[in-house]
């Protein structure tokens, strides 16, 4: 049978096109269970990919520590190959790691089962020695290097694998029996078929999937309330929300694929969220290119959504914003403090507007920006747009808010982490076009929202900021908001820091 491309089928664009997507927005009330269930889950969990990342650090540090420290105690260090030693020991450390990552020795079953994996292991660190001496040898360097040091660092550099990796199985074992490191996983779709992907995925031993439940539109007949010792939650609409009160990592969708326009229909609805997407490809008689799968154990999937700038991409962009921050406030403070002063001289009331808007996970948080209206006239929801010449802004702020300068404090937001640098920008949680909100005119607004929003983005150096006053201009921006969070790289993240301030130099839509 001709292997088949999902993505042709299951695209993003094919799922954004489909019927049946996301309807306006509604009252949803999780059952008592699902809110006891979701109470449970909103704690966060260690990702498996970090701790192995953090793994494969710790071993590298190690290993390289170790052969340092015995080199500089029986060679020494004033040896005329004082730096040829460093450069060896990093390299043997570095080939372990990547032997280890190839032998699939940083998996959670190798982690969870270390003495399964002892051949593994010494076999990994034996070939990286291995790799040295044959280079060595055909250099003609090897008379060199004292083989007695060599010698004692295979044997103490096993021992420390092995110990490490003892300590980490019991940490890990400790992590899953409270919950601290699993993936939580949501089965959409109940009956037969969700039985039997349950019962395939429990029978996969060490997987770290935790399943916290069903979700299906049918009703009891054509789906039972309790598949395979679980209970179905609600249908897809309460999922959404307990989504999004719940910690979950990923959706299983459990339906057949042949019912196309069903399977494309629900995916309309969940993609906003922000989590992996997963279709079951459980007693798929369809074969689809090896690439497009993934695995629970020996359970095939098929990777139809991942969630955005997730495990180290995060760590990358925290970081990101930490140091751009950092730096913006110390290079605007004599700005900020002007725009204080100018202020408190222009009209009373405090220095600060705060402002809910809708943040990660379509939560809500806290921005902060310069007061540029005056206080018996601020709007805290934001429901009327401000517009030009609008009476409500003062003198200082029409200056500040033309210029983006009362955009400024939220680079303490960035800083402490309720926005990114670079994101969507927040929109208020009760923001309007023509009496509609936001997520009444466009059909999947609430994407924006799979990750952090942020100071500045991708659509404002677009020349989509200002004045959201026509339906027009709120689907352009989340299409430029949806296009930076498929599209998300630090550099990309890099030129829209750079861009911004020479964009914001064109104030035409700015009131």
């Amino acid at each position: 049978m001709a292997k088949i491309d999902p993505a042709e089928r299951f695209s993003p664009d094919a799922v954004r096109k489909a019927e049946g997507g996301e309807k306006k927005p509604g009252p949803v009330k999780l059952g008592k269970i699902a809110q006891q269930v979701a109470a449970q889950y909103r704690r966060d969990t260690m990702s498996p990919v970090m701790v192995a990342g953090v793994l494969r650090l710790v071993e590298f540090a190690i290993l390289f520590v170790s052969g340092m420290a015995l080199f500089a105690y029986y060679v020494g260090l004033s040896t005329h190959l004082y730096w040829h030693y460093p450069v060896i020991i990093a390299c043997v450390s570095l080939a372990t790691v990547i032997g280890l990552e190839f032998f699939d020795c940083y998996q959670v079953p190798a982690l969870m089962r270390p003495t399964k994996y002892v051949g593994r292991i010494a076999l990994v660190w034996a070939g990286a020695f291995a790799i040295v001496a044959i280079a060595g040898f055909v250099f003609k360097i090897s008379e060199d290097f004292s083989r007695l040091l060599f010698g004692l660092w295979f044997v103490v550099g096993l021992g420390l694998l092995l110990a490490v990796r003892m300590v980490m199985a019991r940490m890990i074992r400790r992590w899953a029996r409270n919950g601290r490191m699993e993936r939580r996983a949501v089965i959409v779709g109940g009956g037969n078929a969700a039985e039997g992907l349950i019962r395939s995925i429990e029978q996969q031993p060490y997987n770290d999937i935790r399943i916290c439940g069903i979700f299906d539109d049918r009703d009891d007949k054509r789906s039972p309330p309790i598949v395979a010792g679980y209970p179905k939650l609600g249908n897809i609409a309460e999922l959404i929300e307990f989504a999004r009160i719940a910690r979950i990592d990923m959706l299983i969708v459990s339906l057949p694929l042949t019912a196309e326009s069903r399977v494309l229909s629900l995916l309309k609805k969940l993609w906003v969220l922000p989590v992996d997407i997963r279709l079951s490809a459980h007693n798929n008689q369809l074969q689809f290119r090896p690439r497009s799968y993934s695995f629970i154990g020996s359970v095939p999937l098929l990777d139809i959504f991942d969630k955005p700038i997730n495990d180290w991409d995060s760590v990358a962009k925290r970081a990101f914003d930490i140091i751009f921050s950092i730096v913006g406030i110390i290079v605007f403070s004599p700005i900020m403090l002007l725009t204080a002063i100018a202020i408190k001289l222009d009209s009373r009331g405090p220095v600060f507007f705060k402002q809910k808007r809708h943040g990660f996970n379509n939560e809500e948080v806290e921005v902060y920006k310069f007061r540029s209206m005056y206080v018996e006239q601020s709007d805290p929801t934001a429901k009327k747009t401000v517009t030009k010449n609008d009476p409500r802004v003062t003198r200082v702020g029409r200056f500040i808010r033309k210029t983006s300068i009362d955009e400024l404090p939220q680079f303490f937001n960035a800083l402490f982490g309720s926005l990114s640098l670079v994101g969507p920008r927040p929109h208020a949680v009760a923001a309007q076009s023509h009496n509609l909100l936001y997520t009444e005119v466009v059909d999947g607004y609430f994407a924006r929202h799979r990750v952090k929003p942020g100071v500045t983005g991708w659509a404002q150096i677009n020349g989509w900021r200002g004045e959201m006053d026509t339906d027009e201009k709120i689907k352009m921006r989340t299409e430029y908001d949806l296009f930076y969070i498929e599209n998300w790289s630090l550099w990309l993240d890099l030129k829209i820091l750079v861009l911004t301030p020479i964009r914001l130099l064109n104030t035409e839509n700015a009131y």
